[in-house]
């Protein structure tokens, strides 16, 4: 292995090098998980793997911990069949694929899984296939990390312009940064909406809270917004990858 990179890139390691990982006591992986689904007129359909891609593999980097490759599709529903573009998982499809990879990485020898995940609607099946392999396999540690939230000052600069927040100044500004081929500019000033869900009782599919598949201001990104907000992220990412690889649970007794 010549760099650090290749060490990292789980699709560039060899089976002896894996098991060499393994016997240094590397025991910890890292899996983005993102979603192919409509991010409003100015975005491509493929942000939300994109940025989970990105910033995975910028923490395996800063870490040592191998990235997985990216699952590219999510659970996606809400977006409805309004905009062409989407391409979603049933909850238990993704539950299954999660419980499956699972299976077999805790077998291999990995037991501690960092999922990246750039969708929110992932959260709760990603949710449902960490208690399943949890109740199915011994000290198998699994923490989920979603973008959006992965620190109070990354929260804070994703609900600038809206709370139930998509395609807006965050994520348009992370695009521009990382890859602007994903970003219509030509666009962005027409493509602002408002959130309309603040006084809400129920969680309304996206169709039905937005005129155009955008809840937010993506007029107001920019390139250096985006710089210093994928910074903040790969370093509290990091960071709490970093606590995790070490971490024990606070009381040693069996699950059975």
């Amino acid at each position: 292995m010549t760099n650090r990179n290749a060490q990292t890139d789980w699709s560039q390691l060899t089976w002896p090098e894996i098991e060499e990982l393994l016997n240094e006591g590397q025991t910890g992986v890292i899996l983005p998980i993102g979603a192919t689904e409509q991010h409003g007129p100015h975005l491509g359909v493929g942000m939300d793997s994109a940025l989970a891609e990105r910033l995975a593999r910028g923490a395996a980097e800063a870490t040592g911990v191998p990235c997985l490759p990216t699952i590219p599709y999510g659970c996606s529903l809400g977006h409805s069949h309004r905009w062409p573009g989407t391409l979603a998982l049933r909850p238990q499809t993704l539950i299954e694929v999660i419980v499956d990879l699972g299976r077999w990485l805790f077998q291999s020898g990995f037991t501690r899984l960092f999922i990246v995940n750039g969708h929110v609607g992932n959260r709760s099946p990603l949710r449902c296939a960490l208690e399943i392999l949890r109740a199915e396999c011994e000290d198998f540690k699994i923490a989920i990390f979603t973008t959006g939230t992965l620190s109070p000052r990354v929260q804070d600069a994703f609900d600038v312009d809206a709370k139930d927040w998509h395609a807006n100044a965050a994520e348009t500004s992370l695009m521009m940064h990382l890859f602007p081929d994903l970003v219509r500019e030509d666009l962005l000033k027409d493509s602002d909406d408002p959130d309309r869900t603040e006084n809400c009782v129920f969680a309304h599919p996206v169709n039905r809270t937005s005129k155009n598949g955008v809840t937010g201001k993506p007029s107001a990104a920019s390139s250096e917004m985006g710089a210093s907000l994928f910074e903040q992220m790969v370093e509290d990412l990091s960071e709490q990858i970093c606590r995790g690889i070490s971490e024990r649970s606070p009381l040693d007794v069996s699950f059975q």
